[in-house]
């Protein structure tokens, strides 16, 4: 028998492809989903789900959508790089109203954060849960803030969080970078599900690769804990891709890709490592 969870389940930025990746997946579990976005829902619902068109920024609307939810998926939000401006109001002011309605309802929070929070860390590296963030853009930016909202949240509050630090979530790999960083829609609404279902995940990382063999970068996160393994890879298509990169050498040196060679200014690379040796 499918497991379910026993409170309905709020699902932010429900209309964008990710959105619509999980509301198809959860609702043919069965689950119970509010979903919401500023954009209208563009197919058929599932049984058991409503769709309220609403603005991350409207804290008391958040409110009203979370209550009576057992669980948060926190998808919405400006998605790809963007002004600060265009990203202040959905990523910052609307992760604080999804963390207040998830205190009040003693909800878990399931927060899509993104490689781009470590955006600058090297290719060349291998780095666990822990590491210092490292972000590559505004967008990387508000989601480092999204992660650090959650651990202030969990200590001071004891809501708990999952952070899904997604890499290239896209139907299939385009290029060399992603044969690393690629994560399959099934992989990822699996892992979503596992965050849910998860008896205990207190404050947690989930990094978001699918199987493959080139994703050496990434390790020591909380998948066996919450029971969650990818299945899918991209090795399949590592002939056909190997060989397609930028030509940027910013872009191909970080784990962010083409995120950190956008407006990039320094007139000299940055120095191996995280300082330069004149930085105190």
């Amino acid at each position: 028998m499918t497991e379910t969870p026993a409170k309905p389940v709020l699902l932010t930025g429900a209309s964008g492809a990710l959105g619509r990746v999980l509301v198809r997946h959860l609702g043919g579990l069965g689950w119970k989903l509010v979903l919401t976005d500023i954009a209208p829902f563009p197919e058929a619902l599932p049984a058991g789900a409503a769709f309220t068109r609403a603005d991350l920024e409207d804290g008391v609307g958040m409110l009203r959508l979370a209550e009576g939810c057992g669980a948060i998926l926190h998808l919405g939000g400006a998605s790809t790089d963007q002004p600060f401006e265009k990203v202040i109001g959905p990523n910052i002011r609307g992760v604080y109203h999804v963390y207040e309605a998830a205190r009040r309802e003693k909800a878990r929070v399931v927060f899509a954060s993104s490689n781009h929070s470590i955006g600058f860390h090297e290719r060349t590296e291998s780095i666990g849960a822990d590491t210092q963030f490292l972000p590559d853009t505004y967008y990387g930016l508000s989601k480092a803030y999204g992660e650090l909202m959650g651990r202030l949240y969990w200590f001071k509050h004891g809501v708990e969080s999952v952070f899904v630090r997604i890499g290239s979530a896209t139907p299939e790999p385009v290029n060399a970078r992603m044969l690393a960083s690629w994560l399959s829609y099934g992989d990822f609404a699996r892992m979503i599900e596992r965050s849910v279902l998860a008896p205990s995940v207190g404050c947690s990382v989930l990094w978001g690769a699918s199987k493959n063999a080139r994703m050496t970068w990434w390790r020591d996160d909380a998948r066996q804990a919450l029971g969650w393994e990818p299945i899918d890879s991209a090795d399949g298509l590592t002939a056909q891709l190997a060989g397609v990169v930028s030509g940027d050498p910013v872009e191909e040196r970080y784990m962010g890709g083409a995120y950190c060679s956008t407006e990039y200014s320094r007139a000299e690379p940055a120095p191996p490592g995280l300082f330069g040796e004149n930085d105190v």
